[in-house]
């Protein structure tokens, strides 16, 4: 009697296991990570060209409608592309931000169509200290990150670059110098406070040179005229005040309206200090700022 060999299945090349990582998590990964990437279109010709049958099709098409229902309830990625929110953000940090802390807008959604006006779901309301990305109100393609400074009917002025939030200053403590190397070539020594709400939430802030930069014709940053925060709006600063373009300047994001805001920002799950380079897998590890993976944003 002749032992008959076992039927085996060697229709694809490659392995099943690899090819359900092409099938199945590539899209996933790629819509929830890096939709917002150029390298999301190389991920997109190689799962695609790894699509062999229509069954493959069909589940590349269902993972991916899985990942963006995913990025448009629940969690969104962003990278912070400038320093506007050091030492709390840095240039090359990866974070999530939860969609359904203050409900949904339009601007939740892929697109910002206008289906409906303010917001839905709204389980809670944004507050003073919370880290949010928003659309900038002058432009609203446009994404920008800061920290909720005012609510609704607050007085907000900065004195010597001082806070003054209803007539109370902030209290500030200094806390150690900054080392900014956002310019390789030139390290500056910036001084780093923390800096209490009236709430007594303790934030971390950066604040050194006198800030020049012109609010109008009169005023300067750290010197402002009192903004009285129109309901429905609120106020945002950045954490870097000598370099950050905030609420603080009308003629730029001025007010945002609580319909902007898409969430509230919660992790930093990848950080790189931007040397990296694509050709050079092994930069990568030196790239890396492993101290900042999974880091909870305060």
């Amino acid at each position: 009697m002749t032992e008959q060999p076992i039927e085996t299945n060697d229709k694809y090349p490659w392995n099943d296991t690899v090819r359900t990582l092409l099938i199945a998590v590539v899209p996933a990964v790629m819509v929830l990570v890096l939709f917002q990437s150029k390298a999301a279109a190389v991920f997109v010709m190689i799962t695609l060209w790894y699509c062999r049958t229509w069954q493959d099709l069909r589940i590349l098409l269902v993972i991916g409608l899985i990942a963006m229902t995913l990025r448009s309830f629940a969690f969104e990625p962003f990278n912070i592309p400038s320093g506007s929110m050091k030492s709390t953000l840095l240039i090359g940090d990866y974070l999530f931000v939860s969609k359904y802390s203050y409900g949904y807008s339009r601007y939740s959604f892929p697109l910002g169509l206008p289906l409906f006006k303010g917001r839905i779901f709204e389980a809670h309301q944004p507050e003073r200290g919370d880290v949010v990305v928003f659309r900038e109100p002058p432009n609203p393609r446009i994404d920008f990150i800061k920290r909720i400074i005012g609510l609704p009917g607050d007085h907000i002025q900065l004195k010597g670059g001082v806070v003054y939030i209803n007539g109370e200053p902030l209290k500030r403590q200094w806390l150690d110098s900054f080392a900014d190397d956002e310019d390789k070539n030139h390290i500056m020594s910036v001084s780093r406070y923390a800096e209490t709400l009236p709430e007594g939430k303790v934030i971390t802030i950066l604040k050194q040179a006198a800030n020049t930069m012109p609010v109008d014709s009169t005023h300067t940053a750290d010197d402002t005229p009192v903004y009285q925060v129109p309901p429905g709006y609120y106020f945002m600063m950045g954490d870097n005040r000598d370099h950050s373009f905030d609420s603080r300047f009308p003629g730029g994001i001025g007010y945002v309206p609580e319909e902007n805001i898409i969430g509230r920002a919660e992790v930093i799950w990848f950080s790189t200090d931007g040397t990296a380079q694509w050709l050079n897998p092994f930069s990568w590890f030196t790239a890396m700022r492993f101290g900042r993976f999974f880091k909870h944003i305060d």
